[in-house]
């Protein structure tokens, strides 16, 4: 029972990094804009968040300074694709070098250095004393309950019930249809990119202050590309991202367990758990059945600008 509650209780640890990313990519690409920048967002957040709680240990400070960070960021990025009209995914590729290189010269000065404040965990009492879940969930820190449970419910509700869900996802099908029936298409991308952004540096706050609460360069380890892979098999939907991210949690969780308890398995595989995972995931249950096909497709007008003078 142990064993369990230590597996879930990590799980649901690494998962939070993986669906707090992947809810920000939701909020991108259900809009219509495909950012590849996830992986150098959230190494500016990881990297902002050490910064400031270093200079102020306080852990709400540190990732609201990543939010900021993020959402600056993304509005950069959101005015090249979508003002611009710039190509999204060279503009993806290279916000993320110019993250990971910008956290790395910035982090150089935090390396090895263990965070000032972290967050710490908070019993729900009652639910607490469930045995095994009780335990690995209802006994982590607030930001777990943040990604699992507020953000996606709230996310999900604004998107398939509320007129102004019924407004970003036609931007995000058929913006030209949107932009006719009087919805501003450039003002509904650049807010929800932006907002994605902030999301994805918050994931990488989480990273440093809640996860592995150090710097390191390369700490985020290519969690952004997962994250990318993870809205595509979640089919574009904020409920099913966190479920994806929880699911490459566990993934990850047997791999530090294996590793811990000496299985007769390469320490390297395990490490690669959650890279073939996220191969596995997005290519065979497409091969095995021909409906997720339809339940994966992307937004029909994911990736390609909109001109209003040619609708």
């Amino acid at each position: 029972m142990d064993l369990l509650t230590g597996l879930f209780t990590t799980a649901f640890l690494a998962g939070g990094v993986l669906s707090l990313a992947a809810l920000g990519e939701v909020l991108a690409e259900r809009v219509g804009v495909v950012n590849l920048g996830v992986e150098g967002l959230m190494a500016m957040g990881a990297v902002t968040a050490i910064a400031t709680v270093t200079a102020f240990p306080s852990p709400i400070t540190g990732f609201i300074a990543a939010l900021v960070v993020g959402a600056i960021f993304g509005l950069l990025f959101a005015f090249a694709t979508v003002i611009l009209r710039a190509n999204q995914v060279l503009c993806g590729l290279a916000l993320t070098l110019m993250g990971t290189g910008i956290a790395s010269t910035i982090g150089r000065a935090y390396s090895g250095m263990p965070a000032r404040a972290v967050f710490e965990s908070v019993e729900v009492p009652l639910l607490s004393s469930i045995p095994i879940l009780g335990k690995a969930f209802f006994s982590q820190n607030i930001l777990v309950y943040l990604i699992y449970i507020i953000l996606p419910v709230t996310l999900s509700y604004i998107m398939f019930r509320t007129r102004h869900g019924l407004n970003l996802r036609a931007v995000g099908e058929n913006p030209a249809a949107a932009d006719a029936a009087g919805i501003q298409v450039n003002l509904i991308r650049v807010c929800y990119v932006t907002a994605g952004s902030a999301l994805a540096a918050g994931a990488g706050a989480y990273l440093t202050l809640a996860f592995v609460p150090s710097w390191s360069d390369g700490v985020v380890a290519g969690r952004g590309w997962i994250a990318v892979a993870l809205v595509i098999f979640a089919g574009y939907r904020p409920i099913s991202a966190v479920l994806s991210g929880l699911l490459f949690g566990l993934i990850t969780a047997l791999g530090f367990v294996g590793q811990a308890r000496g299985w007769p398995v390469a320490p390297a595989f395990l490490s690669m758990l959650p890279y073939l995972g996220t191969m596995a995931l997005i290519i065979v249950p497409v091969l095995a059945w021909q409906r997720m096909r339809r339940i994966m497709a992307a937004p029909a007008a994911l990736g390609i600008p909109y001109y209003r003078d040619v609708r």
